[in-house]
Formats: structure tokens, sequence, C-alpha cells
């Protein structure tokens, strides 16, 4: 099936040669907006903007849905797939004349010769056959038509130097005439066409076109013409014929890439850099990542884009700064190489560096050229080859960031990152075609994700793909496994770890090591101080040797005081470890690190905890620091994947001392976290390690701790075998703070049971021996847990009378977990009593307490129990708010939250919810 789409006039679409019938203006619309991005993913409120100019319709998306099914039924066969980032047509891009003009543009500016270069601009005007999108008017469309004017204006002018050149000079003025009426003050139109007048033995014409313009300009823009323009008047009046602009104008750009994809930020960032004034200064843009990001892929394409606003010509050289098979190219042999491109002859060029250097900056002095300095290793090289006037745009690529020449040279930095899975799933679908990747989605997603929506992996795996077509995507996909295996080739310029390589080869030695450690690092990010242990230096070592990694383009700061590399160099730095011996050591020195941290930041979230010994502090093993209470809890749950990833680790050094700690130093804050699967993982690890040292009383809190998390989650036999042997484990070292908080387990155990009588005497039994072990902490959970012992039997009078001792004790100490769940259980009491207000009241202070407590668990369950409180006294306003409030909070924590809805959906009479949200962070 043959598809074709036009936009450079009226918007229509032909199958098979047979126009299709692409609807109204509305309609015709979403079909533009989509094309403009063809292969592109385009939200849906962004191609509702597009179409109707932020004033939709009142149904906008069901409206938008109507079009789009409307599209797919006319174009059968073109793909319109939905995905999360938005709506995408797939297509092949030259099937589209907009794309279709931009490819022969590019092509003609890289043409070797001016015969083949006026071929293509002739065949890229004939594409046009009016004014884009003709009858689209919305801002949107009319910002994208005056690009894709200034598009054919630059192309058109570039197509009139290859005529002049060719001698076609009488063929072209009544081309330049028209141009001139179109665009009566661009100097380069005006040059052309007092060039074509004057050859055409119209010396005159050409002399009066250049006086009215000089009027105008001065007229109505206060200014006289360029010094370019002067020269060819004062050429003409001297009788002297200029010789056409020569056929040897640099055109060094390399083919523009034909499977560019995204990166409209980093394009826009470079148009803005241009944009910038260029009469003071020479424009320098730095364009800098990673290996295989597309630094060069970029450089190009916008380089092409642009290529027409330099009529001088445009340079470019591979400074080959990363080059696996290559030594990096010399500023003096790379000045030799841009000289001999602007025509010097080689007996011309002087041999020392200073000397090349004035030459090539007087050679381009008044010029406008664009000069491409690609592949920089670090900043020495580049100075050299910058332009001395201005008039002329430098961009330069380099994995180095090159913070010395943003900052002395005043370049603009532009530094790429990871596409996006859309755009990933884009390149692939250039690369092997549209229809293959929409036939196998999930394929293209895991080989998204294996790439590390890296471009140079999608295009290693894309050529393995077109290399192998009777294969299927998921067959590909099943190739690639964790290692780097499936991304080698014989070429080292596709080959992942030689590329990788050359990046590590230029780190000095700390970096390099530090790089290498990395690779067995088991968490998402790394912190300085958790860096600083994996290598066994100090913070600021660590730091500056991250410093150096960040400014390679190795790894990335995507947080403040937070790096993190990609997948693919990820697997290469742990490569790279398994041959070092410090990696063994360098893996149980991060776990005392999450350890040592893990306490301190527990003792800051929960200081009346009955305390254990603390880890002690290894040698190279630095904890991190933390402010407040708060900062503490944001450290563990940033961390939470590293904490609970260390009890997989096996190495060399790695103790058991260690797992047993992290899994005691966790268990607060994945109870208040509601994390009981990660919970039960660390205590069945603590067991084990407890049980491998031949150390009772660790064993002993390792077997409560696992109890209690599968009490909560219903395992009874498992729960009460656990606890039991805790019990006899503490009584038997005489551990009287374990035995009792073992006890407060039994009777939570036998409580959900509903044994009450069994429930009190554990209850009475944790009291006594807290009160000998002198526990302040301890005698307030048990008097609270009496209290709600006895209320449960009706003796409120000495449940409540337990209870105030409770949080008297707990005031006393600072244990505001505490006092929340004792104002929860007085406010239970009282509901029993019959005492609505003071229920109402206690739930309130509970959620308050929760909440200052970060136990999201509990805060959803009062806010649930405030709601029915409110409920019951008449309160349907203030009880629907709560159990909004907990429903949020329910789904956020993936808790059941059915019967919660239930109750709104009987009660509540205020439409839909308010911002709850907003009033929780109040």
């Amino acid at each position: 099936m043959a598809v074709d789409f036009r936009v450079l006039g009226d918007v229509a679409a032909s199958v098979d040669g047979v126009a299709a019938g692409v609807g109204h203006a509305r309609q015709r619309a979403v079909l533009a907006a989509l094309l403009v991005d063809v292969n592109e993913p385009v939200h849906a409120d962004a191609l509702i903007d597009r179409v109707w100019a932020g004033q939709p319709p009142r149904h906008g998306r069901t409206a938008l849905a109507g079009y789009l099914s409307r599209l797919r039924q006319v174009l059968a066969g073109v793909p319109i797939q939905r995905g999360p980032a938005g709506y995408t047509l797939l297509a092949d891009p030259d099937t589209v004349d907009l794309h279709r003009f931009r490819r022969l543009v590019a092509e003609a500016r890289a043409a070797a010769d001016d015969a083949t270069a006026a071929r293509l601009f002739a065949a890229a005007a004939r594409l046009w056959r009016g004014e884009p999108f003709a009858t689209l008017d919305t801002p949107w469309f009319n910002d994208v038509r005056r690009a894709l004017e200034a598009d054919r204006l630059a192309a058109e002018l570039d197509h009139n130097d290859v005529a002049l050149r060719r001698g076609e000079h009488t063929l072209l003025l009544g081309d330049l005439a028209r141009c001139s009426v179109r665009y009566p003050l661009d100097e380069r139109v005006a040059a052309q066409e007092m060039t074509a007048l004057h050859r055409s033995g119209r010396s005159a014409a050409a002399l009066d076109r250049y006086r009215r313009l000089r009027a105008r300009l001065a007229d109505e823009l206060g200014i006289d013409p360029g010094a370019g323009l002067r020269d060819l008047y004062q050429e003409i009046v001297a009788g002297e014929v200029p010789a056409p602009p020569s056929p040897l104008v640099p055109r060094q750009l390399p083919a523009a890439p034909q499977t560019f994809t995204g990166r409209v930020a980093d394009l826009a960032r470079l148009d803005a850099a241009l944009d910038r004034e260029q009469a003071t200064a020479v424009v320098i843009s730095s364009v800098t990542g990673t290996a295989g990001v597309g630094k060069t892929a970029l450089a190009v394409h916008w380089s092409h884009q642009v290529a027409g606003r330099f009529p001088d010509g445009q340079l470019y050289v591979n400074l080959r700064g990363y080059d696996p098979e290559a030594p990096p190219l010399s500023p003096a042999e790379a000045l030799l190489d841009l000289l001999g491109a602007l025509a010097v002859e080689p007996g011309r060029i002087p041999h020392g560096l200073q000397a090349r250097g004035a030459l090539y900056r007087s050679l381009l002095a008044g010029r406008r050229m664009l000069v491409v300095l690609d592949n920089a290793r670090e900043v020495g090289q580049v100075r050299p080859l910058l332009p001395g006037s201005p008039g002329c745009v430098v961009v330069v690529t380099s994995r180095h960031q090159m913070p010395g020449l943003i900052a002395l040279n005043n370049a603009q930095p532009v530094e790429l990152g990871l596409l996006t899975a859309d755009e990933a799933a884009g390149l692939l679908a250039r690369r092997i075609g549209g229809s293959r990747v929409a036939a196998e989605p999930d394929a293209v997603r895991r080989l998204v994700e294996r790439c590390a929506r890296l471009p140079l992996a999608l295009a290693i795996v894309a050529g393995r793909a077109v290399l192998s077509p009777a294969s299927s995507l998921a067959e590909l996909a099943a190739e690639l496994d964790t290692t780097l295996y499936g991304f080698a080739g014989g070429d080292a310029a596709i080959d992942i770890r030689a590329v990788f390589d050359c990046s590590v080869r230029a780190l000095d030695a700390r970096p390099a090591a530090l790089f290498r450690l990395l690779g067995v690092h088991w968490g998402a990010d790394v912190t300085a101080p958790a860096a600083a242990s994996l290598a066994g230096v100090t913070v600021a070592e660590a730091q500056a040797a991250l410093a150096v990694l960040t400014e390679a383009s190795l790894i990335q700061e995507h947080l403040p005081g937070r790096w993190l590399m990609h997948d693919l160099l990820r697997a290469y730095a742990r490569e790279l470890a398994q041959g070092d011996p410090e990696a063994g050591r360098a893996c149980a020195r991060l776990l005392d690190h999450y350890v040592q941290s893990a306490h301190r930041a527990d003792l800051l979230v929960y200081p009346s905890r009955e305390p254990i010994e603390p880890p002690s502090g290894a040698a190279g093993v630095i904890a991190e620091r933390f402010a407040d209470r708060n900062a503490a809890l944001a450290w563990f749950t940033a961390e939470h994947d590293a904490l609970i990833g260390g009890f997989a680790v096996v190495g060399e050094g790695v103790t058991d001392p260690a797992v047993w700690q992290l899994a005691w130093t966790l268990s607060n804050v994945l109870n208040l976290q509601g994390r009981w699967n990660d919970q039960e993982l660390a205590q069945r690890s603590a067991v084990a390690a407890a049980r491998r040292l031949g150390d009772p009383l660790r064993e002993a809190h390792a077997l409560r701790a696992l109890g209690r998390v599968r009490d909560v989650l219903g395992r009874d036999a498992e729960a009460s075998d656990d606890l039991t042997a805790a019990l006899a484990l503490f009584d038997a070292a005489g551990d009287l703070a374990g035995a009792a908080q073992t006890n407060v387990n039994l009777a939570r155990m036998y409580a959900r049971r509903g044994d009450l009588e069994t429930m009190l005497l554990h209850d009475e039994a944790s009291l006594r021996l807290y009160r000998e072990s002198g526990s302040q902490a301890g005698q307030a959970r048990a008097l609270n847990n009496i209290g709600w012992g006895l209320g449960q039997v009706g003796r409120y009078t000495e449940a409540l009378a337990a209870c105030r001792a409770s949080l008297r004790l707990c005031q006393e100490i600072g244990n505001v977990h505490g006092q929340a769940n004792t104002s929860l259980n007085m406010a239970h009491i009282n509901e029993q009593r019959g005492e609505r207000v003071a229920a109402t009241e206690g739930y309130a202070e509970a959620v308050r307490l929760f909440r200052e407590a970060h136990d999201r668990p509990q805060e959803a369950k009062c806010l649930t129990l405030l709601g029915d409180s409110c409920s019951a006294a008449g309160d349907q306003r203030r009880a629907c708010e709560a159990w909004r409030e907990a429903v949020v909070l329910l789904d956020e924590l993936g808790l059941p939250a059915g019967e919660v809805r239930a109750k709104l959906a009987r009660h509540s009479d205020a439409g839909p919810a308010q911002s709850v949200r907003a009033r929780r962070s109040r």
C-alpha cells in the first residue's frame, strides 16, 4: 500500500494514488498535527491545543477520539497508536511532503557537485503547492507555518547560489525580482539580485537596487547595509565583475541522520543560542552527554537545518577525542584540515600552531560560517579552533562537560540525556519500520528497556533486526541478557564495550577505581558518603571523583547529592569490577555504611526505642548525617531499594552481624511504611544470620519481629511459632525488655483471634517485665494495651485510667507514635461508652499524631474511623471529607479501599472530592 501525505499546501492524503477524504478542517488539523511529528508521540492535551487553540469544546477529548477513529478508517493500514505519551502516527517520513522536503534540502546542501545540488533543490521546491496547512488558522499552525516558510526561503536562496555558480544568472532574474518583493529588506536576496543583474549586463539596475535598499534600511530601521553588500556595490561601481561564489565553498557536514528522533527541547536550545546577537561575539554551543547518547547526530541534524543561514560554508572536523581506533587529533592537525577546507594551498599553511590559528581566524573574519568540532576530548583541543570575529557559530560535541569553555568562552551548554521510552520506540520504528514495531509492542518495550534508551544501543539492535528480517523482535529481545555481549560487534564504532572503554581509559586512577566499584553497588543511585564507603576514601575525595565522573558524562547528578548511571554503563562497570580484588571488600564497606546510616536514622525516627549494641565503625565506612527526623525519613524513602537489596549481598567480608543489624534498624520504619513483605524478607535474613552466628539473643529479636509481621499478614501458625520461640529465648537469656515486648506481640495476636482473656494475661506480663527493666517507653505501651483490653471486656473506667497513665508517660519521653496509639485507643473506649463527642475528638487527635509520626497506614485507619464517628453523629460533610482523605492515602499505599469508597458512595452529597492532597499537606 502506497500512502502519500501533503501539508505544503492544502492538507491532503492519498492511498495507492487515490485521494482519501480526510474530512473537514478540524479533522484535517488533527492529521496535520500528527504528521508534523510523524513517528513521535503527541500528547492528547497538545493535540487539543494545536487544533482548538486553547478553546476546546466541552468534551474535547471525546471529539479528538472521534476524529482519530475516522482517520484510522480512512487511512486503513496506517497505524495511529495511543500510548502513555500520547498519539503516534507511524509512517515512513518520506511519505510526508514536509519531511521529504527537509531530506532533499539536506542532501542538496551536502551534495558533492552543483549539478546534483541543483537537481535536489528543484525536487524539494516542486513539493510546495501553496501556503502550508492552508485554511488551518491556530497559533500553533501559524508558528509552524512561519518556520516552514523560513526553511523554504533558506533553501531557495541556497538554490540561487548554486544557479549563480552554474552561470544561470539570466534565468534567475524573474524569480529574484519576485523574491525581492516578498523580502524587501533581506540583504542576501538583494546581493543575489544585484549579482544576477550585473552579470546580465544591467549594472545600472544593480546599483539602483542597492540604493533603494539602502534608503529603505535607513528610513525603516535606521541602519546601513552590511559590509558584504557594500563591498559588492563598490565592485560594481568600479566595473569589476564579481566572481561567482567558489564551487569550493566548504560544505563539509556529514549526511544528515535519516532516523533522527526527538530532542525537541535540545534543538530549541541550539536555536536559541543561534538567535542570540551575533554582531559582537562568536556563538558557541557545547553539546555534551554520555557515550552513545547521540551528540553527533544532534549536532549534524541541527547543522543541516540551519545551514542556509551560513552562505560562506560549513566546516566539520572529527577531533577523535574518544576514538577506539585512533589517537585524538591535535589542534595543529585539526587546523591543517580546516585550512585545507578553506582552499589554502598546502605550501601556504604555516607550521606552528599559533601561526596556523592566526591564518584560520583571518580567513573566517567577516564570513558567516558554521563550524562543527565533533568528539572533543578536552577544552585545550577546542580553543585554538574557535573563530576570532563575530558572524560565525561553533558547535562542540564532547563526552566532557567543558566547564572551562562555558566559563571563559561563554559557551551555551546543551546536555543530552537518554531518550524517553516513546522516543526510543520511535527510533526503532524509523530504523526497522513502523509496522514491524507496531506488531510487537511488548518486545519493543523490552528492547527499549534493555538498551537503556541509549541511541547507540538502539541503533545496534535495530541493525541486527534489519539484518534478520525473518526473526521476531521478541526473539531479538530474548538474546539480550544483562551483560554487554548482545551489543558487541566487529566494528569498534558500534561496539558498546569499546565505546565505553574510551571514556574510562581517559580517567585518572581514583575516578576510574570508583567507576569500577560503582558497578557492584546494588542501589539505584549513590550519595557521596556511600561512594566514599564503597571506595574506602574520605567524603571529600569521593566528591572529587564523582565530579570527574560527572564531567566525563559517565554518571549524572540527577538529584542534589545523588548520582546514577544508566543500565548499560552499570553493566560495563560491573564487568570491570569482576577482576578487581577490592570489589568484595567494597561490598562489605557499603553494607556497613547502610547499617550505620540506618541505625542513626532509626534513632531519630523512633528515639524511645529500646537500645541494642550499635554497629561498630568499620575502617573506611562513613555514615550519612541527618539534620532532623524528617531528613532521616526522607533518606529511608530514597534508599529503600538499596537497603532491602543489602540482604541479597554476598561476597568477601560481608558479615552476618551486619545483616542482622540492618534488619533490626529497618524493622521500625518498615512497619511505619506498611512494607510487610520487605519486613518479612529482612527478618528471615536476620534469623538465618543469627543462627549462623550461634547467637540466641539476636535470634530472639529477629524471631519476635518476624512473628509480628506474620501476624499482620494473617499467617497465624507461623506467627505463633515465631513468637513462642522468641519468648523462650528471651526468658533463657534473662532479657526482660525482649520478653516484655514479645508478650506485647503475643497479646496482639490473641486479640486478633478474639481470645481476650489470654491477651490480658500477656499484656499484664509485659507491664510487669517493663517495670522490672525500668523501661518507661515499654510501660507506656503496656498500659495502653491493657487499657484497650479492658475496654474490650467493658471495664471502661479502668481502661481510661490505664490509657491516661500511658499518655502521660508518652508525653514525658516525647513518644509521638505512642501518643497517637493511646489517643486512638481512648477514642475507641469513649465510642464504646457512647461518648460520641469525645470519641470524635480522639480520632481527630489520633489522625494528627499519626500524620506527625509518618505512620501512613495508621493515619488512613484513623481517618476511616473519624469518618465513621462523624457519620454516626450526623455530620455527613465532615465524615465524607475524612473518608475521601482515607481513600487517597489507601490508594497511595496500595491497600484495599473498597469499603471506604462504598461508604462515600452511600453518604457523599458534596460531589467530587476537594483537593485532598492539598488539605493533607497543610
